[in-house]
């Protein structure tokens, strides 16, 4: 089968991967379409760690081929979007409804795939870019058959990491002031998000001028080329400013627009070993500085609202989908996705 693999040194399409089938708990997908996100550029650049060789992607969607032992919430033939928590489910985070937590979703990658005898890394405990995969049965959420499935993979990523973080980690409050800096795919779900939960003024950041017309679709109430004019929007500062790009100095100016009680939400990914600074002064007017792992989501409930939201018409998902690419030509949806060409480059099998 195709699949796309990284070997440590290149970027390669192949066709003759294997998967294992599914043992218990487990659930094997044929996946239909997986959203590029820059998380798979940033594995092939060195920014995440990962080891090698490794079977890409970690936002998909496809249709159940087979369940393993004990696997009743999905049948083969549903459709589903994937997660890319393979948490437990029985450890005090789960417990506690915080599967982003769980220390056996963080740091212990797979290996269900071969390829000439010679097993390979499973990427995010997802690798969307391969025709079949197989998941742990949480990751799987059934969604409803008129969902359109390139829209629906990018749930499994952008979605819940975007508008997760303003739900579930920032809990943005109706009539509140929020700043987005960086509209790939995760700053514009983060405005969908600061949309849906009734923020009063929107602020979008890029230095792209062509992205304004997308984030002002999405929700955003102004569009500036950078953050110098952002007090002349937010005199006072922002409620919430979430940084979506991963630079250092982009995180600064994000805690320095912040107004008293602010949160800062970090979303972007910089390098391992990146370090930013902020005045510690500043801090003491109740102003905070939060991580946000995944949207702090809850897959089987958020996968299943947002589902439900794109049904209703407030929730944008076709929108997002700039350009679908056969996976032959990942390289060039790679090269759109990291040129900003595209809001999601969606690979399709």
């Amino acid at each position: 089968m195709r699949g796309v693999i990284f070997d440590g040194e290149r970027t390669e399409v192949v066709d003759d991967l294997e998967v294992r089938d599914p043992g218990p708990g487990e659930v094997r997908v044929a996946v239909s379409a997986a959203g590029l996100c820059h998380s798979d550029l940033s594995v092939v650049d060195g920014t995440i760690p990962f080891p090698v060789p490794v079977v890409l992607g970690h936002e998909g969607a496809g249709i159940v081929e087979s369940v393993g032992a004990g696997v009743t919430h999905v049948a083969p033939g549903d459709h589903v979007a994937l997660s890319t928590l393979a948490n437990c489910g029985a450890c005090a985070e789960c417990d506690r409804g915080r599967p982003t937590m769980c220390r056996t979703a963080i740091g212990r990658p797979r290996r269900p795939f071969t390829r000439g005898g010679r097993p390979l890394y499973q990427f995010a405990s997802n690798s969307a870019f391969a025709e079949r995969t197989v998941v742990k049965a949480v990751q799987a959420v059934r969604i409803p058959r008129d969902i359109p499935l390139p829209s629906a993979a990018l749930i499994g990523c952008g979605v819940l990491t975007g508008v997760g973080a303003v739900l579930n980690r920032a809990r943005v409050g109706q009539g509140e002031r929020v700043l987005v800096i960086g509209t790939g795919g995760i700053g514009l779900n983060v405005i969908q998000g600061a949309r849906l939960a009734g923020a009063l003024r929107i602020v979008a950041v890029d230095s792209n001028p062509a992205k304004e017309e997308v984030a002002r679709r999405f929700g955003a109430t102004d569009f500036l080329t950078s953050t110098e004019a952002v007090r002349e929007i937010l005199p006072t500062g922002a409620d919430h400013a979430f940084e979506c790009v991963g630079r250092v100095e982009l995180v600064r100016q994000a805690v320095d627009l912040l107004d008293r009680h602010g949160q800062a939400v970090l979303l972007g990914v910089p390098s391992a070993g990146a370090e930013a600074s902020f005045l510690v002064s500043a801090m003491y007017l109740d102003k905070s500085i939060l991580g946000c792992r995944y949207g702090s989501s809850r897959p089987q409930r958020d996968i299943t609202l947002y589902a439900d939201l794109y049904r209703e018409g407030r929730l944008l998902l076709d929108e997002l989908v700039t350009r679908t690419y056969p996976v032959e030509d990942f390289g060039k949806a790679a090269q759109d996705a990291h040129e900003g060409r595209v809001a999601r480059a969606v690979l399709t099998f």
